[in-house]
């Protein structure tokens, strides 16, 4: 995501300073994030940036679908930004470890379903959970 050549990016929203930081940190992360992580990592970057602004930013980049919104149960959520409509996951009940992953065979799926039914689809988003290898060999179960 290139910040400085989009000036549109947040349609009619100010593209402050505490905003650019907040899309650059996410377009950086290597992982999924979640708010509070974001907003120590912001912090560090600009002391005078809030929680309440980091909630506030995501909401509206929510809302531009300018990230994904990952939410993982009731008070699980992570974010990312946003490089494709279809998104699928693997969840680990025991650690929490997120794997995203790619499936040409769920795509073909949703094309047909969408030609089936004559609807467009404009958001795909699968989370399967369970239990990743490492959690797997230990034999942790819920």
């Amino acid at each position: 995501m290139r910040l400085n050549s989009n000036k549109n990016l947040l349609q009619n929203h100010p593209l402050t300073s505490q905003r650019c930081l907040l899309l650059e940190l996410l377009n950086n992360a290597e992982d999924h994030i979640d708010a509070k992580e974001l907003y120590q990592r912001a912090s560090k970057k600009d002391e005078s940036i809030c929680p309440a602004t980091v909630y506030r930013s995501l909401n509206l980049f929510n809302e531009l679908g300018l990230i994904n919104q990952i939410n993982l149960g009731m008070d699980r959520r992570y974010y990312e930004i946003k490089k494709s409509q279809e998104n699928y996951y693997f969840v680990c009940r025991k650690c929490s470890k997120i794997i995203k992953f790619q499936n040409p065979q769920l795509k073909k799926m949703i094309e047909s379903v969408q030609k089936k039914h004559r609807f467009n689809v404009t958001k795909a988003e699968l989370c399967l959970e369970g239990y990743c290898p490492e959690c797997g060999k230990k034999g942790k179960k819920d």
